[in-house]
Formats: C-alpha cells, sequence, structure tokens
C-alpha cells in the first residue's frame, strides 16, 4: 500500500487539487485529522504535481479537519528550475483553512554524501512493550499502527518521572505501508509525546507546525522514532525527531511546536 491509499487521497480533474475525505482511520481519538496525515496528504499532492521528490515541507496547523469532513488540497508551484521545485499547499474544507504547506523539491547531482548522526541505543522492538495509551483507540489512527515503547515512561507510571535529556523514543510500524516522504511525514508528529515524557507528567499537546526534512526513505519494517525535546515555556513545547531504519539509516527529522495545555490526567 502507498500513502496515498493510507489516506485514500484522491486526484480531480484539475491537476493541482486532490481532495481527502477524513475518515476515522486517519483522525485522532478526539475526531480530528491527525497533523502528520495532513502533511502527508499535501506531500503526496505536491509531488504528484512537481514530478520531484520532497527535500523539505512545513505545515503551519490553522484550524481542525473533522471526521466526515472533505478537505480539499490545492497545489501551487511557486517556482521550477532545472533541478529544484518551490511550491505550496493550501487544504481547506469550504473556505475554512486547515493547513498550510510549503515545500521545496527536487534532487541534484553531487558526489559528497554522508550521515554522520547516530540512532540511540534502544532494545530492538521485538523485545519492547507495547505502547499504553489514556483513549480508546479503534476507530483512530493509531488502530493501524503498532507503537512499542523503546524508551520512556508508560502513561500510567508517568507522574513524576521526566525523561533524562527530555529524550524518549518509539519504534512504530505501519503494517502494508511502503516507506515514503508522506509516510515519514505521519510518523514525525510525535514531539507532542515527548513533552509528557520530558516533563513527566501527561500534558494535552496540539501542533502548531510540523516541518520534516528528507535525507534517505528506504524499506525498512520498523521506523525508530528518536524524539528530543529541547524546550518547554509559556505554554508551548519546541522538539525534534530523528526517523531512523530498523538498521540505522537516518531517513528524515521532523521539528514541531505545540500548544501545550496544562491538564491533570482524568
Amino acid at each position: 500500500m502507498d500513502a496515498r491509499e493510507f489516506l485514500g487521497l484522491r486526484p480531480t480533474h484539475n491537476p493541482h487539487r486532490w481532495v481527502l475525505p477524513v475518515t476515522s482511520g486517519i483522525a485522532t481519538a478526539g475526531r480530528f485529522l491527525f497533523g502528520g496525515c495532513g502533511l502527508a496528504a499535501a506531500i503526496v499532492a505536491l509531488e504528484a504535481v512537481s514530478g520531484r521528490p520532497v527535500v523539505w515541507a512545513t505545515g503551519q496547523y490553522l484550524s481542525y479537519a473533522m471526521v466526515d469532513d472533505v478537505m480539499d488540497v490545492d497545489v501551487t508551484v511557486a517556482t521550477s528550475g532545472h533541478f529544484t521545485t518551490q511550491a505550496r499547499v493550501v487544504a481547506h474544507v469550504a473556505d475554512r483553512e486547515i493547513l498550510t504547506v510549503n515545500a521545496a523539491l527536487g534532487q541534484r547531482p553531487i558526489a559528497g554524501s554522508g550521515q554522520w548522526d547516530t540512532p540511540p541505543q534502544v532494545p530492538r522492538p521485538e523485545d519492547c512493550p507495547g505502547r499504553t495509551s489514556r483513549w480508546e483507540l479503534r476507530d483512530t489512527i493509531m488502530e493501524r499502527m503498532d507503537i512499542r515503547l523503546a524508551q520512556g515512561t508508560q502513561w500510567d507510571d508517568l507522574a513524576g518521572q521526566p525523561s533524562a535529556e527530555g529524550r524518549s523514543a518509539l519504534w512504530v510500524r505501519v503494517p502494508d505501508l511502503a516507506v515514503s516522504a508522506a509516510t515519514l511525514a505521519v510518523l514525525g508528529d510525535y514531539v507532542p509525546f515527548g513533552i509528557s515524557q520530558a516533563l513527566g507528567r501527561w500534558v494535552r499537546s496540539n501542533s502548531l507546525d510540523n516541518t520534516i526534512r528528507l535525507v534517505r526513505p528506504v524499506a525498512t519494517e520498523w521506523v525508530l522514532l528518536d524524539i528530543r525535546v529541547h524546550a518547554v515555556r509559556d505554554g508551548f513545547g519546541h522538539g525534534l525527531v530523528h526517523l531512523w531504519s530498523g538498521d540505522g539509516v537516518l531517513m528524515a527529522t521532523a521539528s514541531q511546536s505545540a500548544i501545550v495545555r496544562d491538564e491533570a490526567p482524568s
């Protein structure tokens, strides 16, 4: 399965407009579109329109698309050169803007390459417990994922145990979904999880933005989310997710800021 099929994204007679019916399978327990899926839909549309792979894409979340809404995904190519395209997406439900995405796409011939970062040392996914949830997972995107806690604390044990250096990690797989830029955009939306881990108590966090920078998507069953929360201050949190393949290839990095609401667990 590719990301377009996973999301349910459909082309229209206009090659620059796509439509995304918001179903429970791409939604949160709150019945609104999972932020990573919105960015992923924009990436699929951008790559299809430009014919080039995404290098980076940044999404600003403006409003919520609810289950049973139909979101239009409109692509504008601002400039296209020999190797690089700069483009944007405005995603909206009727006249209500949901998500704005700016992106660069392309590939350039160059001999030099390298990877200088290294993945965290965590147990293999088969040796990690399943991540528990505070919410009912049925009829949500989480029902479609296998998530293992590689570094961090289960929700029920979280109180008073902040993560060391603001770091936590998850192994995630989505059965039958091929790894792509769009797939990694879905999985990169995990700074909010890391914020609670960093604080050592559950708080509700909603993404303001998500930027993904693609390095080298490769085929892998499991993706390791190396979550690094940098700071929480004045009701906002900031952090980074490195997305590693099962054998240690850095596939992408994702950065986010999120609204943090100071709520105690119910």
